[in-house]
């Protein structure tokens, strides 16, 4: 079975989302960039583990970071989460449908 670019970008971005932290974390940039050195502040755990996350993140296309000096800078890029949206419209759309035909065959059967 080949896996399409998309489904690769699907897990990247569910696998993301998957986690309580890097959610926080797209919370926070949800205000605007912000120095990995801030974002990490508010997380109980050791750079190196933090920037794991970051590196998740970045995978998914959620975020991204530039260096300005010595100081790295993120960067939220909320339109990566639209091809989750897609794929969750489309999950709905089908399932909807096959939902409304087993209802109007149970409705028939119980006539």
């Amino acid at each position: 079975m080949l896996v399409s670019h998309m489904d690769n970008n699907l897990d990247h971005l569910f696998t993301a989302l998957s986690d309580p932290t890097r959610r926080a974390v797209i919370a926070q940039l949800g205000a605007g960039e912000a120095p990995v050195k801030d974002l990490a502040q508010p997380h109980e755990m050791a750079l190196p583990s933090f920037l794991k996350h970051l590196a998740q993140l970045e995978r998914a296309g959620l975020v991204t970071s530039r260096k300005v000096g010595r100081t790295r800078i993120c960067t939220l890029h909320p339109e990566a989460l639209q091809t989750a949206q897609s794929w969750l419209d489309q999950q709905r759309a089908a399932w909807k449908g096959k939902l409304g035909r087993l209802e109007a065959y149970l409705e028939k059967d119980t006539r």
